[in-house]
């Protein structure tokens, strides 16, 4: 199918992946096998983002030019909640330690809270046109977040109060965030062609990648303490262990453009291409997957 632009994923409570089409207009799912089933959204060109697995064993996605956030069963039925700010465009969405979702609006320039119930409470950004991106629950019991133009990554606790913290990188373009399993949060600079590290206390230590200007995009957490990276300008997937060492695996398909990934259930990386493939890399025998093209 044309034009379907996969582009966030996540392992669903199913055992299935599940991925946003942000051209096509879809949610879909697809098995270890590769059997793809799709969803389209009620709102029409809602252009979905980043999805993820969350509370109400539903799982959630953000519209970016919907100004919505979705919520999907495993049944394939479908929830909208109209976000209070015109025009926000959010973005990232992660779920809290406070059994609630919390979501990114890049323009509103706001931390965006909603409940099971679709109850939505809005947190306004010390400074104007920080460009809120990424978002990912610590291992502090707050929300971490990367300002994509504020260089700077942000904290905000479940009751609201944010803190931020440099970049010694300038202009480094944070954008895709996580925990890791050393007690620090993770974090990717799509134009400092760098790795970051960030302790709860605040201290950053930047990775530098070998590929020249790889764009890394999304980050996730692996099972042996790894980190995980798309690198959407060289077409490669990026592994880092905890004392730095990075790996770099080149994806098949020429100018694929990787952007989300998530670990399956199968111990494998999941990630998807916007020239409208799934991919999977196994990576204890460094091999690739094509699994469809959607």
């Amino acid at each position: 199918m044309e034009k379907s632009g996969p582009y966030g994923i996540t392992a669903g409570h199913d055992g299935a992946m599940w991925f946003t089409e942000n051209k096509g207009n879809k949610i879909g799912r697809i098995t270890k096998e590769g059997k793809i089933t799709e969803y389209f959204l009620p709102t029409p060109h809602a252009e979905p983002l980043i999805i993820t697995k969350g509370i109400n064993e539903a799982i959630w996605f953000t519209e970016y030019k919907a100004n919505k956030i979705g919520k999907i069963t495993l049944e394939g039925n479908m929830t909208e909640y109209d976000i209070p700010t015109a025009g926000s465009g959010p973005c990232g969405i992660t779920s809290g330690p406070d059994g609630a979702m919390w979501f990114t609006e890049i323009n509103g320039n706001k931390i965006g809270r909603i409940t099971v119930s679709g109850e939505i409470t809005e947190y306004d950004l010390p400074n104007p046109g920080l460009f809120p991106s990424m978002i990912t629950e610590g291992p502090d019991g707050a929300l971490w977040f990367t300002e994509n133009q504020g260089n700077k990554i942000g904290r905000i606790s479940v009751s609201g109060d944010i803190t931020e913290f440099d970049i010694p990188t300038p202009a480094s373009g944070p954008v895709g965030i996580c925990k890791g399993g050393d007690n620090a949060v993770w974090f990717v600079e799509i134009i400092g062609n760098k790795i970051g590290r960030i302790t709860t206390s605040g201290q950053i230590t930047e990775y530098s990648l070998p590929t020249q200007d790889a764009k890394p995009h999304a980050i996730i957490p692996g099972k042996d303490g790894e980190l995980w990276f798309t690198e959407w300008g060289s077409n490669q997937i990026g592994r880092i262990k905890p004392c730095g060492e990075i790996i770099e695996y080149k994806i098949p398909t020429t100018d694929s453009e990787p952007h989300g990934l998530a670990l399956g259930q199968d111990g494998a990386i999941w990630f998807t291409e916007e020239c409208g493939k799934i991919g999977q890399l196994i990576y204890w025998q460094a091999g690739f997957t094509s699994l469809s093209t959607i």
